[in-house]
């Protein structure tokens, strides 16, 4: 098993959700936590603990970000006008490593981050190999040519799973996505109910 499909599997279990909605989560079969612990009865969570878990939830569905530059895009979030948790999730859309995700490239977020970081991906004709770079409205993301042909992207195509969100346009046809707008926390098609107001109370503490 690779050390991203373990550190996949870890955040699924330890959280107790199949985050990702994907079939073969571990917590599909156990709901308990991982280690020889994992079953013990859990006390009361208090306030900290649920804001700490709402943060590594979130955090761990965009392929276990840094803390540090997770915090980076909180304060971001709450420099800008309007909702701060509505930004957070902005931001982390706009992710090209999400987008790519977003857009059924490949099947999983961890995925996401290793095709960019491989240098698969144009960004409006540009090679960007950053994943973490920031995509704007009307971006066009592309697969190289050279890369059109890979086994990850034909499979992912056909999943079942997930549908693409109809804030981005993609043609599997071609390999071709645009991010058609920064998307809020109702347009995101999450497995799971995140509570991007929690982490909010969370840094701001």
């Amino acid at each position: 098993m690779t050390k991203r499909a373990e550190s996949k599997y870890k955040i699924d279990r330890r959280m107790g959700e199949n985050i990702w909605g994907r079939p073969k989560s571990p917590v599909n079969r156990r709901q308990y936590g991982p280690g020889q612990h994992g079953q013990r009865r859990k006390g009361k969570v208090s306030d900290f603990g649920t804001q700490l878990r709402a943060k590594q939830k979130l955090k761990g569905y965009y392929g276990d970000v840094a803390e540090k530059q997770f915090r980076k895009i909180y304060e971001e979030a709450a420099r800008r006008k309007g909702d701060t948790s509505e930004n957070l999730i902005g931001l982390l859309e706009s992710r090209l490593d999400a987008v790519v995700y977003r857009a059924k490239f490949v099947p999983t977020v961890f995925a996401a981050r290793q095709f960019v970081n491989h240098g698969h991906v144009n960004v409006n004709g540009v090679r960007t190999n950053i994943g973490s770079y920031r995509c704007k409205a009307g971006d066009v993301i592309e697969v190289r040519e050279k890369s059109k042909q890979l086994t990850i992207l034909i499979e992912a195509t056909q999943l079942a799973e997930r549908d693409v969100p109809d804030y981005i346009q993609a043609d599997h046809n071609k390999m071709v996505a645009t991010f058609q707008r920064v998307p809020t926390l109702s347009d995101v098609p999450y497995a799971v109910v995140m509570e991007p107001n929690l982490v909010v109370e969370f840094y701001s503490r």
